[in-house]
């Protein structure tokens, strides 16, 4: 099968019809301050072991630091926290004014997620323009039920039950 060149928006645009949930990463630094990035790309890996995986960026300043801590937290976003979202995902402090506490293994829980699954790095990848990271969980918990935070075509948003 001969390759096809695809454009970049193109890619991005079609891909984008396709809705994901909403993470974000944290851990702490090795300054000792909390750090964190928004994914749309996390997931069930396996269950036996327990793994999870999600694909950051290679240009990410976040990334980095998270990946020598050597473990990390996915919070599962709710749809009421796109402030959240959209500050953890822009440029300054990220950490300002948000609400979290810290597990017993040393990683930052933000307050509201509706889940939070703590992991140890299990392994990096490089994939493309991004790395496919895995994680094996060692905690996780749901924290309350409510609609999820969706990004679907640009744009965030929930789930409406039709039923």
């Amino acid at each position: 099968m001969s390759e096809m060149r695809i454009e970049a928006a193109t890619f991005r645009e079609v891909l984008g019809h396709y809705p994901t949930g909403v993470c974000v990463i944290t851990a702490i630094n090795a300054q000792g301050s909390p750090v964190g990035m928004v994914v749309g790309s996390f997931s069930s890996v396996s269950l036996d072991p327990p793994l999870v995986g999600f694909f950051p960026a290679a240009n990410s300043s976040s990334w980095p630091q998270i990946e020598m801590a050597g473990h990390f937290c996915v919070n599962v976003l709710a749809s009421d926290q796109t402030a959240l979202c959209r500050q953890i995902a822009g440029p300054g402090d990220k950490f300002a004014g948000i609400e979290f506490s810290i597990s017993e293994h040393g990683l930052p829980l933000l307050a509201g997620a509706m889940a939070s699954i703590e992991c140890q790095l299990e392994s990096v990848t490089a994939a493309g323009d991004h790395f496919l990271v895995l994680g094996r969980v060692i905690k996780l918990e749901a924290h309350r039920q409510t609609d999820p935070m969706l990004f679907f075509r640009g744009r965030y948003g929930g789930f409406a039950d039709a039923a």
